[in-house]
């Protein structure tokens, strides 16, 4: 590792950054030093200008990619190497709000319903009952499983903040069965090493799969899950206050956001906060 490299990853460190963003950063930094085969602290102003133009222009990422990619080099060269902001002419860019793609719950039913895999099933489960980040989910801990208070712990969440969110009869039925065949001893989903959990890309990954088994084509992204979770708590009548809490979001405007996805027909549930388990469906007369 250079000894650039690990300033980068030390001054990161210092600023409490998640492994995400660690990676999100020098990905940025590595793509500059890449697309000119120097090192960047050797590089100017304008030869950073260019690349990003290079990016805009010929790789047309998304926007989330670009801004990605402007915020780590703004680190890297305003925070590790100390440069004046003046010196890097990068404007802050502002993100476009996007309402999110949510799926009904009977969508969600069949997604989850698709999968064989009892350990990529619970996954998704979990992701969606009790409304987590993907990176909350594959770090869960067996311990954070409190079936007493009928509560999951999420230790260091974004913003390296604990919070604790509801725990469902049905996903704690799901995580018994789940349990009693893969017996996990620290991690809930162990990667290949015990030792450690799944990668993130696992659970992108099966949510694809399963988008593809169960015919259902919206929501890019298993983060549409939690965008479920809280579109449909909504839906079933519990606060906003409530859902905020749960999903750990720091100002409630993030969370009303979804009073612009829920149905504008609510229908109340006799069990609001077990969203695993559906409605009994219509028979025929």
């Amino acid at each position: 590792m250079s000894e650039l490299r690990q300033r980068m990853i030390d001054q990161m460190t210092l600023r409490g950054f998640s492994r995400r963003t660690h990676e999100a950063y020098l990905w940025a930094v590595t793509g500059l030093a890449r697309y000119y085969k120097q090192s960047p602290d050797q590089l100017n102003t304008e030869q950073v200008r260019q690349y990003l133009l290079y990016l805009e222009r010929e790789r047309h990422p998304a926007w989330n990619t670009l801004n990605i990619a402007v915020s780590g080099l703004r680190f890297f060269y305003f925070d590790t190497l100390k440069w004046e902001p003046v010196k890097l002419e990068i404007p802050p860019r502002t993100t476009p709000k996007r309402l999110p793609e949510v799926l009904s719950r009977e969508e969600v039913d069949r997604l989850i319903s698709s999968i064989l895999n009892l350990k990529h099933q619970t996954l998704l489960m979990t992701i969606y009952a009790a409304g987590l980040r993907v990176g909350e989910a594959v770090s869960l801990r067996v311990r954070e499983i409190d079936s007493a208070r009928m509560t999951i712990r999420v230790v260091r969440g974004k913003g390296r903040k604990d919070r604790y969110t509801i725990l469902s009869p049905r996903l704690l039925a799901g995580l018994r069965q789940y349990w009693k065949q893969y017996r996990p001893k620290e991690y809930l989903f162990e990667g290949i090493d015990p030792q450690h959990h799944i990668h993130e890309s696992v659970a992108q990954k099966v949510y694809n799969r399963a988008k593809q088994q169960a015919g259902i084509h919206k929501g890019i992204g298993v983060h549409t899950l939690r965008h479920c979770f809280a579109t449909h708590l909504l839906e079933a009548g519990v606060d906003l206050r409530t859902i905020q809490t749960l999903l750990g979001h720091n100002s409630i405007s993030t969370t009303m956001l979804y009073l612009q996805v829920r149905q504008h027909h609510i229908q109340s549930h006799p069990e609001k906060f077990d969203l695993l388990a559906l409605p009994p469906k219509a028979t025929d007369v």
